[in-house]
């Protein structure tokens, strides 16, 4: 069994879907269990509703539109959405008549959006010939404690996942499970939502639960990138990074998992795969909690080799840091070019940074800095805005 969660932008529209649909397709000796967002915008069109609704104004044609044509487009049968949006038309004239709307009231209206989209694939994954079924996530397990808009999964998850899908994974059942993203409920039976990478979370959830071989997240880039391709169009793929990697990267900005969306296949193991959605054969990153040494890093990337002296390599703003682990060289230039304007090294001491950074045991803390400064200015590291460089030898 895999996991495949796939975002909002992969199922923006019935071209997108059925592309999507293409990739399941695909992978369905795996017995996949399919996660998905929200159709493109759509979240952000029901908060706009909300704040219509909120003025006296009910509205969900925008809504409507966009799902009503996309299953015309698919030849798929509406009757579930249209049993939506009745619900939906429902809840915003409840909010128009209250002037205003809750955290739990936010959440019940924003789930539509998930909810339609399993149920727009799952029936056109029947019509062509690939047996689905669409579930909300509470129908298998995922219930939530009443923190809305930003609500924790319950340890009975755990448990409770395995009951609805072990029939699937040991070919009882043949449907293709596909399943809301983002949303719970809690144990009163209201909708939550999981908020910062809810989705990423509800998949890594289920294949922690389910044990299984790995969980897939499918983006619009071969995986995790040496760097932002938007500063760097030499920016690579990375084949492998570890769990504890991938939450830095998220922290510094890096469109990866969200942290919080981690600590489940950290629990249980289970390696999480990022791929293309527009290139399938590529292998894309993987994820697992330490370095196997099957996947060979690229030199030029945040990571350096296995065998380089910079470990990972920052860059936020007009800032770069360098984390100095183990041994080697890195070809810096090639990776950031002359976008950085002040360099930060980080090492467990001033000691190591004149073992492997510099080589000379017996330089100052003033020469290191020079030297550095000196071989940032050559690589033209700042195209002659080079600031300064700051040493950290304080560290834990």
């Amino acid at each position: 069994m895999i996991v495949m969660k796939f975002g909002g932008s992969s199922v923006a529209n019935a071209e997108r879907i059925k592309h999507v649909a293409s990739i399941i397709k695909a992978y369905k000796e795996k017995k996949p269990v399919v996660v998905l967002s929200a159709m493109g915008d759509t979240t952000d069109h029901l908060l706009d509703a909300a704040d219509q609704a909120v003025k006296g104004i009910v509205d969900v044609e925008g809504v409507a539109k966009l799902h009503k044509e996309t299953a015309e487009l698919l030849n798929v049968n509406i009757e579930t959405i249209q049993d939506l949006l009745k619900e939906l038309n429902q809840l915003l004239t409840g909010i128009s008549m209250l002037k205003e709307i809750s955290k739990r009231s936010r959440d019940y209206l924003v789930s539509f959006g998930e909810r339609m989209s399993v149920r727009m694939m799952a029936a056109y994954l029947t019509k062509e010939g690939i047996p689905a079924k669409f579930y909300d996530a509470w129908d298998i397990g995922i219930l939530s404690d009443s923190n809305y808009m930003a609500a924790e999964l319950l340890d009975s998850v755990w448990d409770d996942i395995p009951k609805y899908l072990t029939g699937y994974k040991n070919g009882t059942d043949v449907e293709i499970p596909i399943v809301t993203g983002f949303i719970a409920k809690d144990v009163k039976g209201n909708i939550t939502t999981l908020g910062r990478g809810g989705s990423d979370l509800t998949a890594t959830m289920i294949g922690a639960a389910m044990q299984a071989e790995e969980v897939q997240t499918w983006k619009d880039v071969d995986g995790i990138l040496t760097t932002d391709p938007r500063i760097v169009k030499e920016a690579k793929p990375v084949p492998e990074v570890t769990y504890e990697e991938a939450q830095e990267l998220a922290m510094f900005g890096a469109q990866v998992l969200h942290p919080r969306s981690m600590v489940p296949v950290r629990k249980s193991g289970t390696p999480v795969r990022v791929k293309n959605s527009y290139n399938i054969t590529s292998p894309g990153s993987i994820i697992v909690e330490n370095h196997t040494g099957k996947e060979e890093v690229y030199a030029g990337s945040f990571y350096g080799t296995l065998k380089s002296e910079v470990e990972r390599i920052w860059a936020k703003g007009h800032v770069i840091i360098f984390d100095i682990d183990v041994q080697g060289g890195v070809n810096l230039k090639r990776i950031f070019g002359d976008k950085a304007f002040s360099v930060f090294i980080q090492a467990p001491s001033v000691e190591v940074l004149r073992e492997r950074l510099i080589g000379r045991g017996t330089d100052t803390l003033e020469a290191i800095e020079k030297r550095v400064a000196k071989a940032a200015s050559e690589m033209e590291f700042a195209a002659g805005k080079f600031d300064h460089v700051l040493i950290n030898d304080d560290l834990p």
